[in-house]
């Protein structure tokens, strides 16, 4: 790290012009972004997906059901099949719909009961945004048909339920005002921080970091589909990461001024130091990004490729451009000087020493509060939000109670197709389809190209999370080994081949993560416990977001207040190991800052309780700043379009504030007290193995005077 700083410092004219140029061509680059994401869903070799990809050939559909129109004759009389056909033939004119009806079918499993009412299913081709362009069409179609029948109609739909809690989606702000809003708030937290111009630093740098990653993952997406969620968390997390890595060393530049070096000995010593945990921090958050590239999801590699570049591009960054604008202008910007550096935080030194006084009581207190946070986790589901948690009024919602009053269950919003080869044996599969428990029909489409014919099996109840998809498992043993047989895919098969293709291997996944961050770690800090628990307490504060999330989104304990969306019932499939790989790494950020300048307080003292008053007196103001710049950057990602993505935002901000206060201000140094002398151990042969100096077993140094510096 030192012959980094002696590098750029003597390069400043090169490393200033290098960045400038990135800084123009990121601008550039993040205008053409956004067209060439993916909004890519698909699980390659799972049933589910390969049968969409059929099924999109051959039919030319999507695989979820688009519209569930619902048809009611006047009070008295049943529901006349050709007008029924007369409906449909009239929505069938708009390109791109299919339509399966009790008018072209006869079939009476169409009809509720008394058959006064009936319901279409109808298909259109997938979304490729967060709204439906032919919605509001096939809405007009339907009516304006139904009227010159004598017939009333209205639509109801899972996406359609889905657009009824969520009014506000497509209102959401773009991925710059989202960038602003969060940009605001760290300004307002690093003036606290700073008391001095030098507040704009950091925003400096992580804008050049911030268009620099744009311009990467630019380039990314020449070789490899890149998520279109990637955009917001570029923005948002490549602000939070940035500032924060600018945060620390900015800090410890002052600190070291505070002490009398002069400014370009202040720079070096802060690269030396602080540049160090910045560097050991964008490496293991990197890799606990990078590991989600081995799931074989294409959604979920993208994000970890591209959100692996967001620390990378920040901790550069951070390296070499901001210590050269210090080197420069950072005397002349710091002004007025305020806030002094030359002595360690009153109040959280106070607190580091009331932690180590009464150690056992901190560790109680805080494990108890993060089991409390757990403990709605064992109710996790997985999948998507159920029809019951979605829109709780409106026309989507009355149309689907109707259809419950009239015997007709959840099931039809979420139909399986169920693809075979064209001919007789397309009837035998659906005759066998009907007769499995959960099963409301199966109807035989009309053949699509390719000799293949859709047969759409209907279950009773919807299959949108992992408590309901048996039935589909079912449908898929009865009818595999019939003549014909292709796949059955739809929501609940997309549900199964998600726990099958991403669930199955994460504990894989996070063995892998864990491994690498704590050899990673086993280095930085010179220390075989200090990573271990490190490790440890993370895995339990990602435990405990979980659990709080599962009790604010799946159980509706805030979601409708803050956001008026009502409970989802269940997380979304590729949520968990997005939340887990960012908050792994996020929050691991925090470990690193305050344990590495624990380590260094102790190789100067040999006191435990001198480095944890020491560490945590210099480190938590800056871990809470921090924290709070990541919070309001989450923030503001949570006015995005989508529940998915605030769903994602919310975690992320709380998983933050629950790590930088219960976790790092609390557990973390009341740990390292209890562990005592048995925290800075390294065996000679490890280190050697691990090019460092060792650190042998000492008995722990007593200090007469707590401020001893």
């Amino acid at each position: 790290m030192s012959t980094c700083a002696h590098f750029v410092l003597r390069h400043r004219r090169w490393v200033i012009a290098f960045w400038l140029v990135v800084l123009l061509a990121g601008g550039t680059a993040a205008g053409h972004l956004p067209s060439r994401l993916s909004s890519d869903f698909s699980l390659p070799g799972q049933e589910g997906s390969e049968t969409q990809s059929q099924l999109a050939r051959s039919y030319g559909i999507s695989a979820d059901l688009g519209y569930l129109p619902v048809l009611t004759a006047p009070a008295g009389r049943p529901i006349d099949r050709a007008d029924v056909t007369a409906v449909a033939n009239r929505i069938r004119t708009i390109p791109g719909i299919r339509v399966l009806d009790y008018g072209t079918t006869g079939d009476p499993a169409f009809l509720t009961e008394g058959g006064q009412s009936t319901f279409l299913l109808v298909y259109g081709p997938q979304p490729t945004g967060f709204t439906d362009p032919l919605a509001v069409t096939v809405d007009r179609t339907v009516k304006t048909a139904a009227r010159q029948h004598g017939l009333t109609a209205a639509v109801t739909g899972y996406n359609q339920l889905a657009a009824g809690s969520t009014s506000g989606d497509d209102g959401g702000l773009s991925v710059l005002g989202e960038t602003l809003i969060g940009a605001l708030g760290a300004l307002l937290v690093l003036a606290f921080v700073f008391a001095s111009f030098l507040a704009l630093l950091p925003l400096v740098v992580a804008g050049v970091s911030i268009l620099a990653t744009f311009l990467v993952v630019l380039g990314l997406t020449t070789f490899t589909d890149v998520s279109f969620v990637v955009q917001f968390l570029i923005a948002l997390v490549g602000l939070g990461v940035a500032i924060d890595y600018s945060l620390l060393l900015v800090s410890r530049w002052r600190e070291e001024r505070a002490r009398g070096r002069s400014n370009d000995e202040a720079v070096i010593t802060a690269v030396t130091t602080a540049g160090h945990a910045v560097l050991a921090s964008g490496i293991t958050v990197a890799i606990s990004l990078v590991a989600l590239v081995t799931v074989d999801v294409p959604l979920i590699r993208s994000m970890g490729f591209g959100g692996m570049v967001i620390p990378v591009i920040s901790t550069l960054v951070v390296l070499t451009l901001l210590p050269v604008l210090l080197s420069l202008a950072g005397p002349r910007i710091d002004r007025p000087r305020i806030r002094k550096e030359a002595r360690v935080s009153r109040a959280w030194a106070a607190w580091a020493r009331g932690v180590v006084r009464y150690r056992w009581a901190a560790a109680a207190t805080a494990l108890g509060a993060l089991a409390l946070a757990i403990v709605p986790v064992f109710g996790l589901q997985i999948g998507q939000a159920g029809s019951a948690s979605l829109a709780h009024s409106g026309v989507a919602h009355d149309t689907l109670a109707a259809l419950d009053a009239g015997g007709v269950g959840s099931g039809v919003l979420t139909p399986m197709p169920l693809l075979v080869r064209s001919g007789p044996q397309a009837s035998a599969v659906a005759a066998v389809a009907r007769r499995v428990p959960g099963v409301r029909m199966a109807v035989v489409a009309p053949p699509g190209r390719d000799g293949v014919t859709e047969v759409v099996v209907v279950p009773t109840h919807e299959t949108v999370d992992n408590s309901s998809v048996a039935v589909v498992s079912s449908v898929r043993e009865a009818t595999r080994n019939l003549p014909g047989y292709i796949g059955v895919t739809g929501r609940g098969a997309v549900v199964l081949d998600y726990q099958r293709a991403v669930f199955d291997d994460f504990p894989y996944v996070l063995g892998l993560i864990a491994l690498v961050t704590y050899v990673l770690l086993v280095r930085t800090f010179r220390s075989l416990l200090l990573p271990l628990k490190a490790v440890l307490l993370n895995l339990v504060s990602v435990a405990a977001v979980f659990g709080m999330i599962t009790w604010f989104w799946q159980d509706g304990h805030g979601s409708n207040a803050v956001f008026g969306i009502a409970a989802t019932g269940a997380l979304t499939f590729w949520l968990p190991v997005l939340i887990f790989a960012f908050l792994f790494g996020l929050s691991m950020d925090y470990e690193v800052f305050i344990l590495a300048r624990m380590r260094e307080e102790y190789d100067r003292t040999g006191s435990t309780a001198y480095a944890v008053e020491h560490g945590l007196g210099r480190t938590g103001r800056l871990v809470t700043s921090a924290a709070l710049i990541l919070f309001f950057a989450f923030a503001a990602l949570a006015s995005a379009p989508g529940t998915d993505i605030r769903v994602l935002a919310t975690a992320l901000g709380a998983g933050i504030l629950l790590d930088a206060t219960v976790v790092r201000a609390l557990l973390v140094p009341a740990t390292v007290s209890l562990l005592g002398k048995y925290n800075w151990w390294l065996p000679a042969g490890l280190a050697r193995l691990l090019r460092v100096e060792p650190s042998p077993l000492t008995p722990d140094t007593r200090l007469r005077d707590a401020n001893h510096s």
